[in-house]
């Protein structure tokens, strides 16, 4: 998939069946589709090219582990839903909820490959490096303008930001390794990238 500066997705938001799902399963079948951030009248696209699945009491790494808090809340609510934290004091992290409402689950969305809207993301980057706009969760929402305000935003809905198909799909060769900055649960292998993509954040 090479990146442009024109517009490949279709037109209608994954809909909420396609996140009701088991979180590894939903981790990678996000990997080759489009997230979509529109802020007025520009509008960003990325492709998912790395994630990573977080589940509830079943994975010892994940926020909901010891079940519903105020900051994991959204984890517990109906899948589709935008969970997006402020990590380390300096950025945040956007993250999709899975599975069926009541059962925690969220996939990281930790790199996508810049297709629309680069001109504007370097602006918010602050570099000229494409391959330096979004190959990581930091990197990646600072590109897409993605902050607190977007937690718990319907991802479903087609609006300010959403997740949808590539308007051409080619095949996605999955690569599946271990979490990164971990420690707890860092023995199930549930990241997940394409393979040889550049656009990873460690290949």
């Amino acid at each position: 998939m090479q990146s442009s500066h024109r517009s490949i997705v279709t037109s209608r938001p994954l809909r909420r069946a396609f996140y009701e799902r088991n979180t590894v399963r939903v981790a990678k079948e996000l990997l080759g589709k489009v997230l979509v951030r529109k802020l007025g009248d520009t509008r960003l696209e990325g492709i998912i090219v790395e994630t990573e699945a977080y589940r509830g009491y079943d994975d010892a790494a994940s926020h909901a582990y010891r079940g519903p808090t105020r900051r994991n809340q959204v984890m517990f609510g109906e899948p589709g839903h935008a969970y997006v934290y402020f990590t380390y004091g300096m950025h945040y992290c956007l993250n999709v909820t899975t599975e069926p409402a009541g059962q925690a689950g969220a996939v990281l969305i930790r790199a996508v490959q810049p297709v629309k809207g680069i001109v504007e993301m370097k602006k918010r980057r602050r570099t000229e490096h494409l391959r330096d706009l979004s190959n990581g969760p930091a990197k990646l929402t600072q590109a897409f303008a993605v902050t607190k305000a977007l937690n718990g935003h319907d991802l479903t809905a087609g609006k300010k930001l959403y997740i949808t198909e590539p308007s051409v799909t080619e095949p996605v060769h999955i690569t599946a390794s271990t979490r990164i900055g971990i420690k707890a649960g860092a023995e199930k292998l549930w990241r997940f990238s394409i393979r040889r993509n550049p656009f990873v954040s460690k290949l």
